[in-house]
């Protein structure tokens, strides 16, 4: 297995990706950490990721890592598709962040019925499609599809996509507004404005614009079901059947948007282990401070806790779909909840170690803070809220059912 360079997130301290293809990846990613680091001034400045860095990802076979071999992917482990996001991310956490929202999607449409991939992919397998979950999306059922209108926030990387990916509960007699009938709606360029208004302190190279839908149609195929894919049989199932198609669809998401947050967590490590080589306390280097070095071994292990924990959770559910076994509902519960928690630990960690630094940290141009900002905004996701799904996950421990079927 290949070394990893000093510092790196690599899956060679702890775990085997298992192929030279996945080493290969990961290796590709190692390369790239350099020059993503060199532009993440012009990412932050420019508020999205620069077209080099997208064309990089293409060159490297990023986007393809989930994708069906149909379609010129391949269908990988999702265990080396976040080992690369992981190591992405200590480098420039926009830049990752885009990479698994993005990167995701192309799992995700596998999933939908198969005419909808020839839509996007039938002339060119490597378009791109963005996402807006939020149930914002106004529908009116009509012969063949349905009617859809909204205006949608937080669509990540959608400068760079040609598809848009969103969410919208449709009506029935009985239910005007059901969760239970959630749909994800595929959306071309043509059928959707951008709205350019991602004006935040933190995550700014993500580009995370509105998208604005004004009465299009969108064809049944073109649509899928939320309990389709709670259910782990979709309709684009009767073609991609492999194991990699049969997990949950929030699960794969979910791990997308807290994997940049990790992965940032150990690009601060790095840089607060460089701060302290050369920082003076008094007559004393920072590093010489026994409390600096117990804070730098804590956030070393929690890493590596959490890293080990989201891969861990990804092996078991592989086991249960290459055996053909349904993952138990309270597993997945559990696996909901460790992924939202890393947000908040990654925030509480980089927090301290920011504190630490003193403060140099908080001037203008200090990574530390940079990176603390990334990791605080990636809180306002939903899906690292980890209130809902701790309460969630209690429950079911003292025996009530599961009543979150975004797991």
């Amino acid at each position: 297995m290949a070394t990893s360079s000093a510092g790196a997130i690599s899956a060679a301290d702890t775990y085997s990706l298992g192929s030279a293809r996945a080493e290969a990846l990961l290796e590709a990613a190692r390369a790239l950490g350099p020059v993503l680091r060199e532009r993440s001034a012009q990412c932050r400045a420019e508020r999205k990721v620069p077209a080099a860095t997208i064309a990089d990802f293409h060159d490297a076979g990023f986007f393809k890592m989930l994708q069906p071999e149909q379609w010129g992917g391949y269908a990988m482990d999702p265990q080396v598709f976040y080992c690369v996001g992981l190591e992405i991310a200590r480098h420039c956490m926009s830049s990752a962040w885009v990479l698994g929202v993005v990167a995701v999607h192309n799992w995700q449409l596998a999933v939908f019925d198969d005419r909808a991939a020839a839509d996007v992919w039938g002339d060119d397998p490597s378009v791109l499609i963005s996402s807006s979950y939020a149930p914002v999306g106004k529908v009116t059922p009509v012969e063949g599809g349905y009617r859809l209108s909204g205006r949608w926030s937080f669509s990540s990387g959608s400068e760079h996509c040609q598809w848009a990916f969103l969410g919208a509960v449709v009506p029935t007699a009985d239910a005007p507004f059901d969760m239970m009938n959630y749909r994800t709606f595929l959306v071309p360029a043509s059928d959707y404005a951008i709205v350019d208004n991602w004006d935040v302190v933190g995550l700014q190279g993500t580009g995370s614009h509105d998208v604005v839908v004004d009465d299009v149609f969108v064809p049944e195929h073109r649509t899928h079901r939320s309990i389709d894919g709670y259910h782990c049989d979709n309709p684009g199932n009767a073609v991609n059947d492999a194991p990699l198609y049969r997990l949950p669809f929030m699960q794969v998401f979910v791990r997308a948007v807290c994997t940049a947050s990790l992965g940032a967590l150990q690009g601060s490590l790095d840089d607060f282990v460089e701060v302290a080589k050369t920082r003076r306390i008094g007559p004393n280097i920072m590093s010489a401070d026994p409390a600096v070095r117990r804070l730098a071994a804590e956030v070393k292990a929690s890493i590596e806790e959490m890293k080990l924990t989201m891969l861990r959770n990804f092996d078991a559910m592989m086991a249960c779909t290459r055996a053909g076994e349904p993952i138990p509902v309270e597993d997945r519960v559990r696996y909901r909840y460790d992924s939202a928690v890393v947000a908040d630990r990654c925030l509480e960690l980089s927090g301290r170690m920011l504190k630490a630094a003193g403060s140099g940290g908080i001037r203008l141009g200090s990574e530390l803070l940079a990176r603390h900002l990334d990791i605080l905004a990636s809180q306002a996701h939903v899906a690292n809220n980890s209130l809902p799904f701790a309460d969630n996950m209690g429950g079911v421990l003292f025996g009530e059912e599961n009543h979150d079927y975004a797991i």
